[in-house]
């Protein structure tokens, strides 16, 4: 077993906090652990199979990280072929709340998600991926973004 030093801010220890008393860990080792190897099934879901998606990026950031705000919307930019548009709200004097539909290749997609929420002051980061059949195909019509079946 090998030791890790980790700096967390004070809301994020409280959410652990929070989180091993409601689960009732004993301590914070097995609660990381936990949560890490949680966090590792996550990410790996879907790795190998890359085919046709649609997906919903949301992340959380604080807007007063220097550049921030510049350096994400130049990500989307570089990919702009993945892209189907982004909502944003305030969260807040301090964060915004940016969601992202994306459409493209799952390892695509994925590479771009991780890009956003690996970015120094996005706090939160949740890729929501829908992979797409080979029965369907995307659709953008007048009303918007529709699925139907090939011919």
């Amino acid at each position: 077993m090998q030791r890790v030093t980790v700096t967390l801010d004070d809301d994020l220890m409280g959410e652990i906090d929070r989180f091993m008393g409601d689960r009732g860990y004993s301590n914070r080792s097995e609660a990381l652990r936990d949560l890490a190897r949680a966090g590792i099934a996550h990410a790996d879901e879907g790795v190998g199979a890359d085919r046709a998606c649609v997906a919903a990026l949301i992340y959380a950031y604080d807007p007063q990280v220097r550049d921030l705000a510049r350096r994400l919307v130049e990500i989307h930019q570089s990919r702009r072929d993945l892209g189907l548009g982004v909502l944003a709200t305030p969260l807040g004097a301090d964060g915004r709340l940016e969601v992202a539909l994306l459409e493209g290749s799952t390892s695509e997609v994925r590479r771009l998600a991780e890009t956003i929420t690996t970015e120094r002051g996005v706090r939160h980061g949740r890729l929501v991926v829908v992979p797409l059949g080979e029965e369907a195909r995307p659709v953008v019509d007048a009303d918007g973004l529709a699925y139907e079946a090939q011919d």
